[in-house]
């Protein structure tokens, strides 16, 4: 008998929130994955904001990208940010329950379906080194590393960094975290030549405003990157109308 298989009957794997038991690491039990809320179309075509009412919004940007386009190319992310994704995610990014990304991967995967045709590296945003210190794991570059493997895409964990240690962006309004990040973030030199013309998928855990993945995007650009898309675990949604 396996070493794994003999643990699993010793200490048979659990869902992280409910605690029931499940087929492997980091799988939901039902009663957890049916209060999950997953981002389906129709979306904003460059931030992927999902539209509250059912059209054909196949090219359609939400209100904020028509008045403001986003640096990167297109955003999409897995689920809705609400009472149990938090809870998962958070558990992932600061409880050290990092088995949990073998349940976000195919979330991952369907979300970014878009962007695998012509994605030439996967990038996580980066840590400052203090934080990463503390945290001992970035939890962007954990999802990051077990994509690539999923999907046989190249990973460059170190190609963005984190210049300086910005306070955390938790209960700062949308214009503080925009200040908050500015010019943070850069392309490591040694990897700015490899950089130029590849298009870039860049991954974190939760897009809120948009602030953090927009100044990464504006560094890679900056570098010299083809497309620059944005795929995250889980984004906060508040109401959006479309114009048209």
């Amino acid at each position: 008998m396996k070493i794994n298989a003999l643990i699993d009957i010793v200490l048979p794997p659990r869902c992280p929130l409910s605690g029931e038991c499940v087929d492997s690491p980091g799988m939901l039990s039902p009663s957890v994955w049916k209060k999950l809320s997953f981002i389906s179309d129709p979306v904003c075509s460059a931030c992927g904001v999902p539209f509250d009412f059912t059209i054909d919004a196949q090219g359609m940007l939400c209100a904020a990208c028509l008045t403001d386009r986003p640096p990167y190319d297109h955003a999409r992310s897995a689920l809705v940010y609400e009472d149990t994704s938090r809870d998962l995610i958070l558990g992932f990014k600061h409880g050290d329950q990092t088995q949990n990304v073998h349940a976000f991967v195919p979330w991952l995967k369907m979300a970014g379906a878009p962007f695998w045709a012509q994605a030439d590296i996967l990038i996580p945003v980066p840590l400052h080194w203090t934080r990463l210190l503390r945290r001992r794991y970035n939890q962007s570059a954990l999802m990051t590393q077990a994509l690539g493997k999923d999907m046989n895409i190249p990973v460059h964990l170190s190609a963005l960094a984190r210049q300086r240690a910005t306070p955390t962006q938790g209960h700062l309004k949308a214009k503080d975290r925009a200040r908050n990040v500015r010019a943070a973030f850069i392309v490591r030199p040694q990897f700015q030549e490899y950089i130029k013309g590849k298009n870039i998928v860049l991954i974190d855990d939760v897009y809120t405003t948009g602030s953090t993945v927009k100044e990464c995007a504006q560094a890679l650009r900056a570098a010299g990157a083809g497309q620059v898309n944005v795929l995250t675990l889980a984004r906060v949604i508040k109401p959006q109308t479309l114009d048209v």
